[in-house]
């Protein structure tokens, strides 16, 4: 056993050199841990809402954009499309759109900010299939309306305000989405009336 003086100086150093180093290396790793956490700017991106330029949108033409990794519709309705609404609202499941899911946008007549210009998620509300845009060839599937939205996975049928016929198997009327008008040729989908 030796007698020698113990020089703890050089212990102190060491301790506090070990605990500076175990100390970095915690936060080099729980930085990129916490940052992970944060969504990806894909992610960002999928939520973000979408500009929808409608100034070259013809009269009955149909434009698609993505939004949140859904289709979106955006159709410029012509009067005789507008003109067919009335027409076949016995036949609807929802025609009011009263169903809890619709926003209060939704709940007029046409289904839309402006008559003309209608805004929905193009996905089948019964198992997500895309319905066919039908213009002019519509009156095939019902009779006396021209125009509207046919589902080929099971047969579900909306006219040209996404309201869903009776007797197939979509339960409620298409989706429609936030969406609000910054200008007369520019929607954002993704934003709400008023929020924008």
């Amino acid at each position: 056993m030796s007698n020698a003086p113990v020089d703890n100086s050089r212990r102190r150093f060491l301790t506090i050199a070990t605990a500076v180093v175990g100390g970095v290396g915690a936060v080099g790793a729980a930085v990129p841990f916490i940052a992970s956490w944060k969504p990806s700017e894909r992610a960002k991106a999928a939520g973000a809402p979408v500009e929808v330029d409608i100034s070259k949108l013809e009269p009955g033409q149909l434009i698609r954009v993505e939004w949140r990794g859904k289709p979106v519709w955006v159709v410029n309705r012509t009067p005789k499309m507008l003109e067919q609404l009335k027409a076949h609202e016995d036949q609807l499941r929802d025609p009011a759109s009263e169903e809890p899911q619709q926003p209060d946008s939704s709940k007029n007549g046409f289904r839309s900010q402006r008559d003309e210009i209608f805004v929905a998620v193009g996905i089948c509300t019964h198992l997500g299939c895309s319905p066919t845009f039908l213009q002019g060839a519509f009156g095939e599937k019902v009779e006396g309306t021209e125009d509207g939205f046919f589902c080929p996975c099971h047969g579900s049928k909306f006219d040209m305000a996404g309201r869903v016929f009776q007797n197939v198997p979509a339960p409620t009327n298409l989706e429609i989405p936030p969406y609000s008008f910054i200008d007369d040729t520019t929607i954002i989908v993704g934003v709400e009336e008023g929020v924008a």
